[in-house]
């Protein structure tokens, strides 16, 4: 194998699809996801590859100094792609703590073991995974720029802002080769249905009431998950040290309109009368801090890379609708916690 490449969170919604990209693209790479298994981990998203020769997953915690450092030890990466991660808003709130552990203190144990494993050696590279979310919030005009100052809102975001800042200081510090991505909101298959995607697709499945924050006038841009992981592998390769690079949909859309389409999307696959699937939606208390508004410029990223989106919405949203109504027993899964058990009692 020509590289050991260490993916981070690798059985989460994003890790998944960028272990599948490179293990499937880069069959001379030994690919190893380390997941700790959480809630949002799920083996089941990866049954297509588990049994290449370039795949090995590893249970483990990034929060746990010796074992990280064991396993620089004896896989000697190359390459480490930073994606294991504490990531919706809602649990922030309530527990902030646990974003500060994993997001914070995890990344911090991974970039001291990268540090002392890789002194003296070339071709090495840190890329560290970040959100949109650390820029804070855009009124009705304007985007996100690389170069705009971090302005983090949530307890999710602030932990997400700080450890792009170890990042960037154990690069200026101790001269480590980093790169570090900000992206937008994704969206797909394997998505665990507490997002709002996929929690509006089961919703109206089961005919569940679809809760929208206050009067869903808040902005997103939305990014299908199979083109970031194009763009994760293309900043890997192509990108410069020290670099950030955003990468965005140029997609956006008011949550109630995103919603309205996904009823209409629904109705169509299910063969409901038009705007049965709308009835659902019930407004609730809008969540504590909502940023109103996130866009991405991703022109740097196109520019320099030649990365940019291959599919508009619409059609990823249909491919997205698609997958989730073929694959209900994934759902059910998830929802019933079962793949939880029966991953506890295979990796104790």
């Amino acid at each position: 194998m020509s590289k050991s490449i260490l993916i981070t969170g690798g059985a989460g919604f994003i890790g998944s699809h960028v272990v599948r990209r490179f293990v499937n693209e880069y069959p001379n790479y030994k690919v190893y996801n380390l997941d700790k298994l959480t809630y949002a981990g799920n083996l089941e998203n990866l049954k297509d590859i588990e049994g290449k020769d370039n795949y090995e997953f590893i249970k483990g915690d990034i929060c746990d100094g010796p074992f990280i450092v064991s396993l620089f030890e004896k896989y000697d990466f190359d390459g480490v792609i930073h994606l294991a991660a504490e990531s919706h808003v809602d649990r922030s709130i309530k527990n902030p703590m646990a974003f500060v552990e994993t997001n914070v203190i995890g990344t911090v144990t991974l970039l001291n073991a990268a540090k002392n494993a890789w002194q003296g050696k070339e071709g090495k590279r840190f890329y560290h995974v970040s959100t949109d979310e650390v820029y804070g919030a855009l009124g009705e005009e304007g985007f996100f720029l690389e170069t705009t100052p971090y302005d983090p809102k949530s307890p999710y975001s602030a932990s997400k802002a700080s450890s792009d800042h170890f990042v960037r200081a154990y690069q200026n510090t101790y001269g480590l080769p980093v790169v570090i991505s900000n992206c937008s909101n994704n969206y797909g298959p394997n998505h665990f249905p507490e997002k709002l995607i996929p929690l509006v697709i089961n919703n109206i499945q089961q005919k569940k009431p679809i809760p929208v924050y206050g009067k869903g006038e808040n902005v997103r841009d939305w990014l299908y998950v199979i083109d970031h992981a194009r763009a994760i592998d293309v900043i890997f390769h192509k990108g410069e040290n020290g670099e950030t690079y955003n990468i965005g949909g140029f997609n956006e859309w008011k949550n109630i309109d995103l919603v309205r389409l996904l009823c209409n999307i629904m109705d169509e696959k299910l063969g409901r009368a038009a705007g049965e699937s709308e009835g659902l939606i019930t407004y609730v208390t809008d969540r504590a801090g909502h940023d109103l508004r996130y866009a991405i410029d991703a022109t740097k990223l196109k520019n320099e890379l030649g990365w940019e989106p291959s599919l508009q919405f619409e059609e990823g949203l249909e491919k997205t609708v698609d997958w989730y109504l073929n694959n209900k027993e994934w759902l059910e899964d998830i929802v019933s916690g079962d793949y939880q058990n029966y991953y506890k009692d295979q990796y104790q």
